[in-house]
């Protein structure tokens, strides 16, 4: 038993630590070739860094896709989801409370729920198709392009626009020609370690007799959210918590709008019944409940303490859930 799992479980692990590293790579050599070429800040802060950090949940959208276990690859993007809120946003609120002040986030708040009901909508039919995947996607550019033109004369002083500058003054320096080396070689490193993942995953899950929808929804969502973790809690320590709830909604939108649409267009499938009757709905109301304790209303919004440590609790429940029906079903 512990041999043969030895290689798959390495190369998990393996995979999962150069995902982090190749995603961080990617991102800086991005964000550098896009101040090249004078694209706006905001554009920086809310396109290639707060999507940016969703670039781990495509990569393994595709190859999982592409080698048959879409499965796998609506796992990875409902998990991360359920993940960005509950463990991220749970973890970084435990470590300090946060203190939510753009207005900016008050508009895509509700974007996102209406998001996660359209991809609820989509897969009621127990069914994700080629033309699902071409609604999501278009809703995504449709979805960009809004927030490029409603966002383009947003104040200096905008807690947002100010957390995102700060960020850019600390981005290492880069070169044109070492900026896209950085892109390419984040790219070509990420797709490597997603390679490496979804083989270790798929591996384990055949072992265990495990669905790949319950590897994807724990160890591979877990793995593609680090990012988002590590990025989270720089920001909250350095007090760009604007900043860091905008890359939890951008890499929420970016999972139900573009890391589901692959499986919809790569490998058309059923859904798997559980999606609908448990992980969907769960997924739902973790948004509900980000929008509840993250949305400015008069003034600013404090997510605290002891509402981190619910997030947190919920998610450590929902684990749970998952491996009682996993053993006992």
């Amino acid at each position: 038993m512990i041999a043969s799992l030895m290689l798959p479980s390495l190369l998990l692990v393996l995979g999962l630590a150069l995902l982090v590293i190749s995603s961080n790579y990617f991102i800086e050599g991005t964000a550098n070739v896009a101040l090249r070429y004078k694209v706006s800040p905001l554009i920086i802060g809310i396109v290639i860094i707060g999507f940016g950090t969703s670039s781990p949940e495509i990569i393994v959208a595709i190859i999982a896709s592409l080698e048959g276990n879409p499965g796998l690859a609506i796992g990875n993007a409902v998990g991360s989801n359920i993940t960005n809120i509950g463990l991220v946003l749970g973890i970084t609120a435990l470590l300090a409370p946060l203190v939510v002040k753009s207005s900016v986030l008050r508009r895509e708040f509700p974007i996102l729920l209406i998001v996660t009901g359209l991809g609820l909508a989509l897969i009621l039919d127990h069914r994700l198709g080629v033309l699902d995947g071409i609604l999501m996607l278009t809703t995504l550019f449709a979805i960009l392009g809004w927030m490029i033109y409603s966002n383009r004369n947003i104040s200096s002083n905008d807690p947002l626009s100010e957390d995102i500058n700060k960020e850019l003054e600390e981005l290492p320096k880069l070169s044109k020609a070492k900026s896209f080396i950085y892109l390419g070689l984040g790219l070509v490193f990420l797709i490597i370690s997603a390679r490496m993942m979804v083989w270790g995953a798929v591996e384990i899950a055949e072992y265990f007799e495990v669905p790949d929808l319950i590897i994807g929804l724990t160890i591979i969502a877990i793995g593609t959210s680090l990012p988002e973790l590590a990025a989270a809690i720089t920001a909250a320590l350095k007090n760009e918590v604007d900043l860091m709830i905008g890359n939890i909604l951008g890499s929420n939108l970016f999972n139900i709008l573009a890391v589901l649409a692959v499986p919809a267009i790569l490998a058309p499938s059923l859904i798997d019944i559980e999606v609908l009757k448990r992980d969907y709905p769960i997924m739902l109301l973790f948004t509900v409940a980000m929008l509840l304790v993250a949305l400015p209303r008069k003034g600013n919004a404090t997510i605290s303490r002891v509402e981190g440590g619910l997030l947190l609790t919920l998610f450590v429940g929902y684990l749970g859930l998952l491996y009682y029906m996993t053993v006992h079903i």
